[in-house]
C-alpha cells in the first residue's frame, strides 16, 4: 500500500470488512428466498427490491454526496445498514422472515447503498493522485473479488446451513465495524482532503436539488465517452442479472448443486476477478482502453452462450472464471476513465447518474429474469441475454473503436441549470 497514503489504507480496510459481510449475506439471501419459494419470479423480485432504490433515489443521493461531508455520510449510512440487516437477522431467527420482510430489508439496504457506495467511489480520487487511480482501483477491486466473491460466499452458505439467521448477524456486525474504521480517517494531512470542499457562504443562496441533479446529468450527457459507457454498462447489467438473478435455481435444478455447491459456484467469477485485478493496471498501460472495451463486449456475449449450454458445473465454472477476468478489467478501465474526467465538485452527481444506469440495469434484469425463466426454462435468460449482448456489441463496436479521450477536469465548465 506504499505511496497511496493512510486514508486509502483505512478505506481499503473498511472495504474488506464490509465486503466480507456483504459476500456472506449475498450467498445466504438467495438461499433464504429459495427456502420460502420455488417461483423464479419471486426469487428474482428479491434482487429487484434491493436494486430498485438506484432507480428511485440515485440522482438525489448524488446531490447529497456532493453537498455533505462524504466521510461522515459513509459512517452514518453503514450504521443504518447494520441496523437494517440486524433486524432481518432477528426476523429470521424468530421465524418471521416472510418474503415481504425480505423484500423490505433489501429495499432499505439498497437505499442506504445509493448514498454509501456513491460516497465511497467519489472519495477515492480525493485521497490518491490521478496517476495512482489504476493501482488504487485495482486494489479495491481485488479486495472485492477476494473477500466478497471468493472467500465470503462459501462461508455464507455454510453459516446458513448452521443457522439461517447467522450470516445476516455477521453482515450487520461488519457494517458497524466498517463505520468505526471510516470514522478514524484523517481529513487533512499527508493525504488529500476526504470532503469535497468549503462550506457555502451564508450570502450565497442554496441551489435546488433539481438544479444540482440537472448539472450532473448534463455533464455526463455532453461527454460522449462517459455517456456511451453508461448506456453500454446499463444494458450489460440488464442481461447479466437476468440470468444471475435465478442462479440459485439454475445451480440447484440444472447443475445439481447443493447449497454449499452454490456458494462455491459463485466464487468462480471471483477467481477470475482476482486474476483480472492482477493484470488490469498492466493492460491499461499497454493497450488503449478501446481495445479492452471491445474485447470485453465479446467475452460477455460468450459468457451467456456458455452458461446457456452448460448442464454441468465443469463447464459453467470455467465460463464464470473467464467472466470474472473480463469484469475486473472492464471495471478498472471504466472507473478510471470516469474518475479522471469528472471534476470533484460534480463527482457525486455524475457518479450517481452512472450508478443509476449501472445498477438500474441490474434492477431491470432482476425483474425480467424470473418471467423469462418461467417461460423458456432456466437456460432461457442466458440465451436471451446472449442475443441482446450480440446486438450491443455490434452497436458499440464502432464508438469504442475511437480513442477514449474525455475533457479534463481542469478545463470542464459547469453550466448552471435553469
Amino acid at each position: 500500500m506504499a505511496g497511496l497514503g493512510r486514508n486509502f489504507q483505512t478505506l481499503l480496510s473498511a472495504t474488506v470488512i464490509s465486503n466480507l459481510g456483504d459476500g456472506i449475506a449475498a450467498a445466504a439471501a438467495p438461499l433464504l428466498v429459495a427456502s420460502r419459494t420455488d417461483d423464479p419470479v419471486l426469487v428474482g423480485l428479491a434482487v429487484f427490491a434491493q436494486q430498485l432504490p438506484w432507480l428511485l433515489f440515485s440522482l438525489v443521493s448524488g446531490v447529497y454526496v456532493d453537498r455533505l461531508d462524504r466521510q461522515r455520510l459513509i459512517v452514518v449510512v453503514n450504521v443504518v445498514r447494520g441496523l437494517v440487516i440486524a433486524a432481518l437477522a432477528v426476523a429470521v431467527w424468530q421465524g418471521a422472515a416472510t418474503l415481504l420482510v425480505i423484500y423490505a430489508a433489501g429495499f432499505l439496504a439498497g437505499t442506504c447503498e445509493t448514498l454509501g457506495d456513491n460516497a465511497s467511489a467519489a472519495m477515492v480520487p480525493a485521497i490518491v493522485s490521478s496517476a495512482d487511480l489504476p493501482r488504487a482501483n485495482a486494489r479495491l477491486q481485488a479486495a472485492f473479488y477476494l473477500v466478497n466473491r471468493f472467500a465470503a460466499p462459501p462461508l455464507g452458505a455454510a453459516l446458513f446451513v448452521v443457522a439461517m439467521a447467522l450470516p445476516f448477524g455477521v453482515n450487520a456486525a461488519t457494517f458497524v465495524l466498517a463505520a468505526v474504521l471510516i470514522a478514524t480517517m484523517r481529513k487533512v494531512g499527508a493525504d488529500r482532503p476526504v470532503s469535497p470542499g468549503q462550506p457555502v457562504p451564508s450570502d450565497v443562496p442554496r441551489r435546488s436539488v433539481r438544479a444540482d441533479i440537472v448539472d450532473g446529468v448534463r455533464w455526463l450527457w455532453h461527454e460522449p465517452v462517459i455517456r456511451m459507457l453508461a448506456v453500454a454498462l446499463c444494458l450489460m447489467n440488464v442481461t447479466l442479472t437476468a440470468g444471475f438473478s435465478i442462479l440459485v435455481l439454475y445451480s440447484r435444478d440444472r447443475l445439481g448443486l447443493s447449497e454449499v455447491g452454490y456458494g462455491v459456484l459463485i466464487t468462480m467469477s471471483a477467481v477470475g476477478g482476482l486474476l483480472g485485478t492482477a493484470v488490469a493496471p498492466r493492460l491499461q498501460g499497454r493497450f488503449d482502453g478501446s481495445v479492452l472495451l471491445r474485447v470485453g463486449l465479446v467475452v460477455e456475449t460468450l459468457t451467456h452462450v456458455g452458461l446457456a449450454l452448460s448442464t454441468t458445473v465443469w463447464l459453467a465454472a470455467p465460463v464464470l472464471v473467464a467472466f470474472g477476468v473480463h469484469a475486473s478489467v472492464w471495471n478498472g478501465v471504466t472507473v478510471t476513465i470516469r474518475q479522471r474526467a469528472v471534476p470533484d465538485e460534480l463527482r457525486g452527481r455524475v457518479q450517481s447518474v452512472a450508478m443509476m444506469f449501472s445498477i438500474g440495469g441490474h434492477a431491470l434484469g432482476a425483474l425480467i429474469g424470473g418471467p423469462i425463466a418461467s417461460r423458456l426454462g432456466l437456460a432461457g435468460p442466458f440465451w436471451v441475454s446472449a442475443v441482446v449482448m450480440a446486438g450491443l456489441t455490434a452497436i458499440a463496436w464502432r464508438p469504442f473503436g475511437r480513442r477514449l479521450v474525455t475533457a479534463s477536469p481542469a478545463t470542464t465548465r459547469i453550466r448552471p441549470a435553469r
